[in-house]
């Protein structure tokens, strides 16, 4: 494995879609919390696309696998003030957390 990492993985939102959860799950699902796994501040460094850093969420990590490729591999989208920089996100649309993914230049 490279020892230099590829990019940096920041959580920067986590949030709860209540009127979301009380509309579509079920009763007893229906006292859900944020993310658990991952905290504001958080911050992960992607040595290898193919693994996971450790201690991220594997969930999360399937989510934003092709934004971590893509901003390793120099796609830059116009919408964004700073180059080498994506924002991507969860798919639990019910606990969504937000991460900025930053390519670490060598």
């Amino acid at each position: 494995m490279n020892k230099l990492p590829k990019c940096k993985i920041t959580v920067i939102k986590r949030s709860l879609n209540q009127d979301i959860i009380d509309g579509y799950m079920k009763e007893e699902m229906r006292n859900s919390n944020m993310c658990e796994v991952l905290k504001e501040g958080d911050e992960f460094f992607v040595y290898s696309e193919f693994h996971a850093p450790e201690n991220f969420c594997q969930w999360a990590w399937a989510d934003i696998r092709n934004d971590i490729l893509a901003i390793i591999n120099g796609v830059q989208h116009p919408w964004f003030k700073e180059k080498g920089i994506i924002i991507s996100g969860c798919t639990d649309w019910f606990r969504p957390v937000l991460f900025k993914i930053e390519k670490i230049d060598r």
